[in-house]
């Protein structure tokens, strides 16, 4: 049975997509590679980033596999957050190419896997418990912010290589100076547009 972990990234935020990162592990012993993991809220950037690379490392000796999936504020906006996270999960889950029938999925929080996945449990602060969710959550983080940053070179002005697209004081003052952007999740925005 192989233990796949699922998190979300990106659920807040007044602008950019939602992303769902998904971690198998592939080999039994890989958790000796990766003793006191955190979940990906309570590493620095720097951190991260060196947790990025050694996930990467172990991908590439064929230890883990690891999907992101990512879901445009388009999205979010005409369909809604939930079929946004549901959508991404599904498809996350689809790109591992590993059988439900051979998977026991651990989601974090409030996630369901589709009902292919027979043996699945979802686990409050999963990424603080389970390997596979954190190293899950650690991908799509890092894989998010640095969309976040790209967004901030097509889009500037913003400040979204700082605050990754989340509802900060600065980000609320850009809003009022430059008006909302094409990346900006309207359905975010709807009381902060009634006022201005």
């Amino acid at each position: 049975m192989y233990l796949i972990g699922i998190d979300e990234v990106g659920r807040g935020p007044i602008a950019g997509p939602v992303a769902v990162g998904a971690c198998v592990l592939l080999v039994p012993r890989i958790a000796l590679s990766f003793k006191n993991f955190k979940d990906s809220k309570k590493l620095s950037e720097r951190q991260r980033e060196e947790w990025f690379k050694r996930i990467y490392d172990a991908e590439k000796k064929g230890l883990l596999k690891t999907k992101v999936t990512f879901v445009s504020e388009k999205i979010i906006d005409s369909k809604g957050l939930s079929y946004a996270i549901r959508s991404a999960l599904s498809t996350s889950l689809t790109k591992l190419k590993v059988s439900p029938q051979k998977s026991h999925v651990l989601l974090d929080g409030g996630l369901k896997a589709p009902a292919q996945y027979l043996h699945q449990t979802t686990i409050i602060k999963g990424d603080e418990k389970e390997l596979a969710i954190a190293l899950a959550s650690i991908v799509a983080k890092v894989l998010r912010d640095r969309k976040m940053t790209q967004l901030a070179k097509k889009y500037p002005g913003y400040g979204f290589e700082v605050h990754k697209g989340y509802g900060t004081k600065n980000h609320y003052t850009a809003l009022r100076n430059k008006g909302v952007s094409v990346v900006h999740r309207r359905s975010f925005l709807a009381n902060f547009l009634a006022q201005n």
